[in-house]
């Protein structure tokens, strides 16, 4: 194969591992094969272009318009004229589909359906890349340059996703890149002269001839590579406190490993919650069955936004530890305050993929199987290494705490460290917000009624309307505007009440997770993408820190909000109450499928009742998705078998029968003395085929350390080699075929567990397919060359003798 052809298969195998990053975004993965296919024949046709060969400018217009023409097949075929000639109306349909794609991206989460939009945006976008690295690497011949389209690919998809996948889709694309640095420094090399793709001549740690140094600069590049990608996939791993870059998963935590200590940092997870409640069709997440006779105040708490910069809440930087036994009492509750200990068992759907576990607040004890951490100051566990919520099934005792209006009204000042941690507020924050948190509040005369106060001026009293269609925008102008139009989601509910309580002094930061979820008919409770919610948390002394609903017709007002709320006695929170069981409920209870409290609240009991369908429940992974992921897999396996079911089949047909003939006798001779010298190959031994049979021998028993049988075996096999190379009448030898796998066991018993082992599933000698390969298209390219001159001599000679005819005439 020519230096351009093997740098233009490389550069397709780039684009295409780097695309491999975009899968985790859309389900079903079908796109890239058609894609992976698209980039193909653009390939094609710039290979065809630069064989005429044609202008570099037109190389690359000339794979510009087989690609318009391939998407126009694919998506616009009823609009062009003959099905595949682009018109005026194709590019109609075509902003029309990418228009289509932009709100399919708004609106579903990943991974979102492929519909025609969405892959549109893809397919073009996989072209476009390809088209890029193509024309950069080889038809302009600057491969290094070629990398960052393939950076931007990447880094888009990894962007995009939330970094699903990590290193797996970071290691393919920093492969591809590598796979056309080589190829490039191949095709280079080689202007300087021939370069061998044989053997090397000699094992001596100073090479000698030509073959050894024209080989050296291409094996010293692989080396580079190989090191430089195993640093960048090492020093991550070793050093956990690097949580950013190409290989961090977005919201990831990173724990110093199995022992205590280590830091977890965060992304906005607020990013999808919009997300998740405007999609169009519900999807289950999460299903659970508890002990609680009312699952009203049971939200399913995911983590606790805690800094307010001006921005936007984030998740502050925290110390995790191992998951004790027993987690730690909740801050600030005293004894006396009311509570119930419950147990809820829960199960994530399989497609369900969050890195913090979503679980009542708080928790007190957590039965978990996987790589989890303990954030103390959150209450939070998270994942290590990049463990997450994917179909795990878990049990969380935890404490429904029920505090008096009276407990919260007497609540002593919080502690000073909290309080400065807690009631901070950007210098950036209007005065308007306190300005108004203190209208609001006027004349209450403790925090618990300020807070009241604030809550129901958003759920009731202050005209404010629940609208999911609002932007999502998180800092100090998107509180302004919330307060100023008065329509928005919980998101600007939550961080506004939360931002006036700390202009106020009350300690207070914002819960995300789930509301309760809607009662099935086996008693559990399905919690989907629409309950997906984010509520304030106030911090009080002696109860701790305490859940406001201030969003309208979302979630439940709390009991202890209430004037009429009833005033439960304590107990002990060691134990659950005596009136639940120690199992999970199999039915719901009355106040489950009655009214819910935010209906009973504005009154809209009729309303609820005649919603309360049975809603969607999570169908699995679609057949589809596991099809494509069985298929998938499956060819990943016979790629990575495919050096040793070769090899297995290259050792049977050498030690196999032969003919009886005295050339099949010299052919299985020298059969097996190839399988020998292949073996030793395998082994870390190279064949030199500048010695002789007898001097190899001698060769491979000294490195292989073979003694005793073994090495009599490879002295033997050359011994019949020299005879039928030498002899004037060769006989026929006997038992080489056992030589050959008496030398094989023998060089298997003297090599180390990781020698055999990379003899077994990457032999060395595999690469004798590619030499065969590589020979067979350089011969039939020669053979077209020969065919094509010969075409031409002999359509000048008939050009030659028309003339001569015309003249004659």
């Amino acid at each position: 194969m020519s230096g351009r052809g093997r740098l233009a298969l490389c550069a397709l195998a780039a684009t295409l591992m780097s695309a491999g990053a975009l899968v985790p975004l859309v389900e079903p993965v079908l796109w890239l094969l058609q894609a992976g296919l698209m980039v193909a024949v653009m390939s094609a046709v710039g290979a065809l272009a630069r064989r005429v060969p044609l202008a570099r400018a037109l190389t690359v217009v000339l794979q510009t318009v087989a690609a318009l023409v391939m998407l126009t097949v694919a998506f616009t075929k009823e609009e062009a004229l003959f099905g595949f000639v682009p018109t005026p109306e194709v590019f109609t349909a075509f902003a029309d589909l990418l228009t289509s794609g932009a709100d399919d991206v708004g609106r579903y989460a990943i991974p979102a359906p492929a519909t025609d939009g969405i892959r549109l945006m893809l397919i073009g976008g996989v072209l476009l890349i390809g088209l890029a690295v193509d024309a950069i690497a080889v038809t302009f011949r600057s491969a290094a340059a070629a990398g960052l389209p393939l950076l931007a690919l990447y880094s888009v998809a990894a962007g995009l996703s939330g970094g699903a996948g990590g290193w797996m889709w970071f290691l393919l694309a920093a492969v591809g890149y590598l796979l056309l640095l080589l190829a490039e420094s191949r095709d280079r090399l080689s202007q300087w002269g021939r370069v061998f793709s044989g053997a090397p001549s000699a094992p001596a740690r100073f090479p000698a001839g030509p073959n050894a140094s024209g080989r050296a600069p291409v094996r010293t590049g692989r080396r580079i590579g190989v090191v430089a990608l195993g640093v960048a996939l090492a020093v991550p791993a070793v050093l956990p406190a690097l949580d950013g870059g190409l290989l961090a998963d977005a919201g990831r935590g990173t724990g110093a490993g199995s022992g205590g200590g280590g830091t977890i940092s965060a992304v906005n997870p607020l990013v999808s919650l919009q997300d998740n409640l405007n999609q169009p069709e519900d999807r289950e997440a999460l299903r659970y069955k508890t002990n609680a006779k009312n699952t009203q105040d049971l939200y399913l708490r995911i983590m606790a936004l805690d800094r307010f910069d001006g921005t936007s809440w984030r998740f502050s930087q925290r110390a995790v530890e191992d998951v004790p036994d027993r987690l730690p009492g909740p801050p600030g509750l005293r004894s006396d305050v009311g509570t119930t200990e419950v147990t809820t068992n829960v199960s994530a759907a399989g497609w369900y993929r969050q890195n913090y576990l979503p679980m009542p607040y708080p928790a007190t004890k957590v039965k978990i199987s996987g790589r989890w951490r303990f954030e103390p100051t959150g209450r939070t566990l998270v994942g290590d290494r990049g463990q997450s919520t994917r179909g795990a099934q878990y049990e969380v005792a935890s404490l429904l705490v029920n505090p008096t209006r009276e407990q919260l009204a007497s609540a002593p000042e919080a502690p000073s460290a909290l309080r400065r941690e807690y009631t901070q507020v950007p210098a950036i924050l209007p005065d308007e917000v306190k300005q108004t948190a203190l209208r609001v509040t006027k004349g209450a005369k403790n925090d618990y009624e300020r807070a009241v106060r604030l809550q129901d001026w958003f759920a009731l009293d202050g005209g404010f309307t629940y609208n999911t269609e609002v932007d999502s925008g998180t800092g100090v102008t998107a509180i302004t505007r919330f307060l100023q139009n008065k329509e928005g989601f919980c998101v600007h509910f939550s961080f506004a009440m939360a931002a006036m309580a700390r202009t106020l002094g009350i300690p207070a930061r914002v819960a995300v997770g789930f509301t309760p979820g809607t009662p099935q008919s086996d008693g559990s409770m399905s919690v989907g993408l629409r309950d997906a919610h984010a509520w304030p948390e106030l911090y009080f002394e002696g109860v701790g820190w305490t859940r406001f609903e201030p969003t309208p017709s979302r979630g439940s007002t709390p009991d202890y909000t209430r004037p009429e709320a009833p005033a439960d006695g304590p107990t002990d929170p060691s134990s659950p109450d005596a009136s639940t069981s120690a199992e999970p409920t199999v039915a719901p209870t009355a106040s489950e499928t009655g009214c819910p409290a935010e209906a009973r609240r504005l009154n809209e009991c009729d309303v609820a009742a005649a919603d309360a369908a049975t809603p969607p429940t999570d169908s699995g992974i679609p057949v589809g998705t596991v099809i494509s992921v069985v298929l998938g897999s499956l060819a990943v396996l016979l790629l990575l078998l495919l050096p040793l079911l070769w090899r297995t089949r290259v050792r049977a047909r050498r030690l196999g029968s032969g003919g009886r003939t005295p050339q099949d006798a010299a052919s299985r001779t020298l059969a097996a003395w190839r399988e020998i010298t292949d073996t030793a190959w395998d082994h870390g031994i190279p064949p030199d085929d500048s010695q002789t049979p007898r001097k190899a021998a001698a060769r491979i028993v000294r490195l292989g350390g073979l003694e005793g049988p073994p090495a009599e075996a490879v002295h033997r096999a050359a011994g019949a080699v020299e005879r039928v190379l030498y002899a004037p009448d060769p006989q026929p030898e006997a038992g080489l075929a056992e030589d050959a796998r008496l030398a094989g066991a023998g060089l298997r018993d003297a090599a180390g567990r990781w020698t055999r082992l990379r003899a077994l599933l990457v032999p060395r000698s595999s690469v004798r397919v590619v030499w065969a390969v590589s020979g067979h298209w350089s011969a039939l390219t020669d053979r077209w060359e020969a065919r094509r001159a010969g075409l031409a001599a002999g359509w000048s000679a008939t050009t030659a003798r028309l003339r001569l005819s015309r003249q004659r005439g």
